[in-house]
């Protein structure tokens, strides 16, 4: 298959480049070629593609700057969104788009539903929501992956923060009343590539959960992590008015992927195994 992917030097991004390329042929649009800021640009360098399938793995991820960006969060994560949809939609290629587990408001302790309200607590989620309503809307083939707390051993993740601070602490502070399912990009990538061929062939298009299990909090990813890497740090469980931050975090990020696994049957990995990998791709850089 020929798979276009938006995106070049993000997490996802580049593991589909390393998981990807021995299977398809990608080619990968960075900014030097499209810029996410300029819709027109998008739809443009869209309408030259020839491609089976196209991934978009580009977004607006700094949670807490944009609630001061909140027209270029919008912009990057909507209205070019909606750019690439129409223009995906025109040439019937399925879109496989990569969203979050922020579009909703982390109410309750039950893992939420592709069924269930959405609701973003900050502008990051709103903006990622605006994204999946242009693709919905479409009608067209195409696989909106909502997933959660990404890592990988590259970019600027939870996982790398941790051994960063853990290298120079006994003792870190990490919010415990916070949970989800850690998500490796490698995992990421792999549920791109099989989306996208399932697609290419008929398969079913929809809003799609991915996640890691077993889902913990922040803290008990905090103390997995230094478990593995072999470090001495104790962790103490905080609440999250302990740690303020200018955008609100969910409190409930886990997310039921059960309809995943029933139409394309992907089933949650460990993370705890991607873990071990990533840490060990990390020592051998």
């Amino acid at each position: 298959m020929k798979i276009a992917v938006f995106g070049e030097t993000g997490q996802v991004a580049t593991e589909l480049g390393r998981v990807g390329s021995t299977k398809h042929e990608l080619r990968f649009l960075g900014r030097d070629e499209v810029d996410f800021s300029q819709p027109e640009q998008v739809a443009e360098c869209a309408r030259r593609l020839d491609a089976d399938a196209v991934i978009n793995a580009v977004a607006y991820t700094a949670v807490d700057r944009a609630e001061d960006e909140p027209d270029l969060a919008n912009t990057v994560n909507g209205t070019s969104v909606a750019a690439l949809a129409k223009v995906c939609a025109e040439m019937e290629t399925p879109l496989i788009h990569i969203s979050t587990d922020y579009v909703f408001d982390g109410c309750g302790d039950v893992p939420w539903t592709v069924e269930d309200k959405t609701a973003p607590l900050n502008a990051y989620g709103k903006s990622k929501l605006l994204g999946e309503k242009w693709i919905s809307e479409q009608n067209m083939k195409a696989a909106v992956l909502r997933t959660s707390w990404v890592f990988s051993a590259h970019g600027n993740n939870f996982v790398k923060s941790m051994l960063r601070l853990g290298a120079d602490r006994e003792l870190l502070s990490i919010v415990g009343d916070q949970f989800g399912g850690p998500t490796s990009a490698h995992s990421i990538a792999n549920t791109c590539l099989q989306l996208a061929e399932n697609l290419n062939l008929g398969g079913p298009s929809g809003i799609y959960h991915f996640s890691g299990g077993p889902d913990v909090s922040w803290a008990e990813f905090a103390r997995e992590i230094f478990d593995q890497a072999g470090l001495s740090v104790e962790v103490k469980n905080i609440p999250t008015s302990e740690y303020p931050t200018p955008a609100k975090r969910p409190g409930n990020s886990r997310l039921d992927c059960s309809t995943i696994a029933r139409d394309h049957g992907i089933v949650r990995p460990d993370w705890r195994k991607d873990l071990t990998d990533v840490l060990e791709e990390m020592k051998r850089k």
